[in-house]
């Protein structure tokens, strides 16, 4: 069947598409591309679409694809009797699945134990090769087994699928497995407005519902904001990287020290690139009463940490030269000030009418006031700092 007689058939066809379908890996493009030759070699043909001929699969790519189509049977069958399925069989099918798409690249895999640890090692390496709908199923699966250490490793490998991801973190709730909700907002982009807002409201109310995953995001702060002040005094990395590092510890120490380990869940939705000003309005408008307290003291200790250490800034490069993801995670003075307006935008009536909310309205009148004479200043100094520069320039 040619190209075209391919994209035909798809645009006509009545039936909704099938979970399990044909093409639903990334194929290996570049020969398929290569093959292709121009139906007429003339060039008397004005138009400007030129009919293609050769277009086939590589045999590679069909015998992948027969493989994930075999076992997305075969494991959708065993997840229809859940009860029976257990994590043992799950990862002997899972293991035996990934094996043969090594062996038909050639390389020959014996795997010694059928333990999480070389599964997440086999996914690290294979899970490009995985079809669409196998993923998901795959997804699911941990879900229901509560293999959290593979699942951990779908979603760091950026293997979860849009269409479950809905239903991948409403049953990360529920089960509470904040770690793992965390590492969907740090690795899966473009999360959708219920998603995002079904996450906040979790964070908000971890105070009263924490489970015991949470020890994985102090582990990773608490790992990130040591490895900075180490690298801050590691005289082999020069001069400028250990300004740099200087600059991360700084940051890390703020946004570990004084903050409870829920509230450090709470700086990966306020520093996220999946929430825009939209988003996190639409967020924080369906917020209680005593979510949106939680969220107000959150943003206090922002303000008052901000107040008291102006010098620190946004450390963009520390990522890459350091290694130092957290700083992506950092919420920055521009982020809580957005957070916190758009409380007031969205609550107002409530912060106003509810005199609970009012003592700790007073102590953010002065803690804004305080940033405000000092950005006044700072806005002074700069603007004369400007005009010296081209008086010299002159």
């Amino acid at each position: 069947m040619s190209l075209l007689e391919v994209i035909t058939k798809a645009s006509t066809e009545q039936s909704p598409t099938t979970s399990d379908g044909n093409y639903s890996i990334l194929l290996n493009s570049e020969p398929v591309l290569l093959q292709l030759k121009p139906e007429k070699e003339s060039n008397d043909d004005v138009s400007l679409v030129k009919r293609g001929t050769g277009w086939r699969l590589l045999s590679t790519d069909v015998e992948v694809i027969e493989l994930g189509q075999r076992f997305f049977q075969k494991l959708k069958k065993k997840m229809k009797n859940p009860i029976s399925f257990n994590k043992g069989e799950f990862f002997e099918m899972l293991v035996s699945y990934m094996t043969e798409i090594w062996e038909k690249f050639g390389v020959s895999v014996n795997v010694e134990r059928l333990d999480e640890g070389n599964i997440v090692k086999l996914i690290e390496k294979l899970g490009n090769y995985m079809g669409r709908d196998v993923k998901g199923l795959v997804v699911e699966g941990c879900v229901v087994l509560e293999t959290w250490e593979v699942l951990e490793s779908l979603i760091v490998n950026g293997l979860v699928e849009h269409s479950c991801l809905s239903s991948l973190i409403n049953n990360l709730i529920e089960k509470k497995q904040s770690w793992l909700v965390v590492l969907c907002v740090k690795h899966v982009l473009d999360i959708q407005t219920y998603d995002m807002m079904c996450v906040l409201k979790y964070f908000l109310d971890l105070s009263r519902n924490g489970d015991s995953s949470l020890i994985n995001v102090r582990k990773e702060w608490e790992s990130q904001a040591m490895s900075a002040i180490e690298k801050a005094m590691d005289m082999s990395l020069g001069p400028i990287r250990m300004d740099i590092a200087r600059d991360a510890s700084l940051l890390l120490m703020l946004a570990h020290d004084g903050f409870s380990v829920n509230e450090m869940c709470l700086h990966y939705v306020l520093a996220s690139r999946n929430v825009d000003e939209v988003i996190l309005g639409a967020c924080i408008s369906k917020l209680n009463g005593s979510e949106i307290m939680v969220l107000i003291r959150y943003l206090q200790k922002w303000l008052n940490k901000y107040e008291r250490f102006p010098q620190a800034c946004p450390c963009p490069k520390a990522p890459f030269e350091l290694g130092l993801k957290a700083c992506e995670w950092v919420p920055s003075l521009e982020d809580v000030v957005k957070c916190l307006g758009l409380v007031v935008d969205e609550h107002f009536s409530s912060l106003v009418l509810h005199q609970e909310f009012h003592e700790e309205l007073k102590g953010l009148d002065e803690i804004v006031n305080s940033l405000t004479a000092e950005a006044k200043v700072c806005g002074i100094l700069s603007n004369l700092t400007e005009a010296l520069k081209n008086k010299h320039k002159g």
